[in-house]
C-alpha cells in the first residue's frame, strides 16, 4: 500500500496566497521526511479553492527539493493547454527526476478558464479524447504529427524522448481523473489507471474499478496490464487522539474555505450550477475517510483497499488550514499510521 498527500494549496479565509503556497511546499517537504510515498498537486485558476495555477510547475520545484518522494499532478487540466507542451514538460521532469514524476490528467470543468486561455467550450465538451491521445503518443513515440479536428501539424521529433531517461522506466506514468462512466471507459480503453475523487465512498469506487476492468477486457487490453492497474483513491486525512477532535478540526476550518472557494468558480457560458453545502460536505468527508486516531485511520485505509482493490491513496492533509497543524498531521500519518499498514 502506498500512501501520499493531496495538496491543493488551499487559501482559507483570512489567509494570503503566499501563505497558502508556502504551506503547500512545506507540507510536501515534510511528507518526504515522514516517509510518505507521493505528493499529489492540484491545479486551479482564478479561485481561492486552490492557489496553484500550474501543478506541473510546482511539481518541478518539489522534485528539485526532494530526493525520494514521487510527485504527481492531480490534476493537470488538459483542455486549457496544448498537449504537446504539457508532454514536453512531463518528459523533462521524468528524465531529470530519475522517473519520480507522475502526470495526472483531467477534463476540469466548464469554467471561465476556457475563455481566458482561448480553448473554448468545445475543448471541454468534445475535445478531451483527442488531446489525451495526442499527449500519450508524445510520451511514447519517437516522432509525432497530428491531423485531428483540434490539432493539425506536420510530424516532428519528440525531444527530449522520455525513453532517454537513465533508468528503466520508459516514460512518466499517466493517470486519468475519472468522475463518470464515460471517463472510466476512456481510461480503460487507453489502459490508464484512474484517480477517483474524495466525494465518493468505497462502494462507488469499487463499482468504477469493476467497470474499468470490463471495458479494458472488452477492448482487448492485455490481462497483465488489467491486473496490474494501479488506481488511486483520493480522500481526506486528519489525525487526532480522539475522532471527535479530528472531526472538529475539519468542521471548524473546511466549510469556510469550501464556501469562498467554490463560490468563486465562474462558468464560461453562464450555466447554473449547484454548490454543495460546505458543512454537510465536510461532515460527509469525515465519515468516508481516515479522520480520527491513528489506529482508526489505518483501519479505514485498509478497509478501503480491501473493498475497492485500490492500494494507492492521495490524502488531503491541509484541512486544518494551519501550517503547524498540517505539518503535525503529515508527520503523524507517516510515523503512526503507515507502520500499521505494513
Amino acid at each position: 500500500m502506498r500512501v501520499g498527500s493531496f495538496v491543493l494549496a488551499a487559501q482559507f479565509p483570512g489567509q494570503g496566497e503566499g501563505e497558502a503556497l508556502h504551506r503547500a511546499v512545506r507540507s510536501a517537504e515534510v511528507a518526504e521526511e515522514a516517509g510518505l510515498d507521493t505528493v499529489w498537486l492540484a491545479e486551479h485558476h482564478f479561485v481561492p479553492y486552490g492557489t496553484c495555477p500550474s501543478a506541473i510547475t510546482l511539481a518541478a520545484l518539489l522534485l528539485g527539493r526532494t530526493r525520494r518522494l514521487r510527485v504527481g499532478t492531480a490534476v493537470s487540466v488538459l483542455p486549457t493547454v496544448h498537449p504537446v507542451a504539457l508532454g514536453e514538460q512531463a518528459a523533462l521532469l521524468h528524465i531529470t527526476s530519475g522517473g519520480r514524476f507522475t502526470l495526472g490528467l483531467g477534463r476540469g470543468g466548464p469554467w471561465v478558464d476556457l475563455e481566458v486561455f482561448g480553448a473554448g467550450l468545445e475543448a471541454y465538451e468534445k475535445g478531451f479524447p483527442e488531446s489525451l491521445d495526442l499527449l500519450v503518443r508524445w510520451l511514447r513515440e519517437p516522432s509525432v504529427g497530428a491531423a485531428g479536428e483540434r490539432f493539425r501539424f506536420r510530424e516532428v521529433p519528440v525531444v527530449p524522448r522520455p525513453s532517454e531517461a537513465l533508468d528503466e522506466a520508459e516514460g512518466p506514468e499517466v493517470v486519468l481523473a475519472c468522475t463518470s462512466p464515460a471517463s472510466v471507459r476512456l481510461a480503460a480503453e487507453r489502459g490508464l489507471p484512474m484517480l477517483l475523487g474524495m466525494h465518493i465512498g468505497d462502494e462507488e469506487k469499487a463499482e468504477m474499478v469493476s467497470l474499468w476492468k470490463r471495458h479494458a477486457r472488452a477492448c482487448g487490453r492485455p490481462a497483465r496490464e488489467i491486473h496490474r492497474a494501479d488506481h488511486v483513491s483520493a480522500g481526506v486525512c486528519q489525525i487526532a487522539d480522539r475522532r471527535t477532535d479530528a472531526a472538529e478540526i475539519l468542521t471548524k476550518a473546511m466549510p469556510g474555505w469550501l464556501r469562498q472557494g467554490l463560490e468563486a468558480h465562474v462558468t464560461v457560458d453562464g450555466r447554473q450550477r449547484r454548490m454543495r453545502d460546505p458543512l454537510a460536505y465536510t461532515e460527509l468527508l469525515c465519515g468516508l475517510h481516515p479522520v480520527g486516531p491513528p489506529r482508526l485511520c489505518a483501519d479505514r485505509l485498509a478497509a478501503t483497499s480491501e473493498r475497492t482493490g485500490i492500494s494507492r491513496f492521495a490524502l488531503l492533509v491541509e484541512g486544518s488550514g494551519d501550517l503547524a497543524a498540517t505539518e503535525e498531521n503529515v508527520r503523524r500519518l507517516g510515523t503512526e499510521v503507515l507502520p500499521q499498514l505494513g
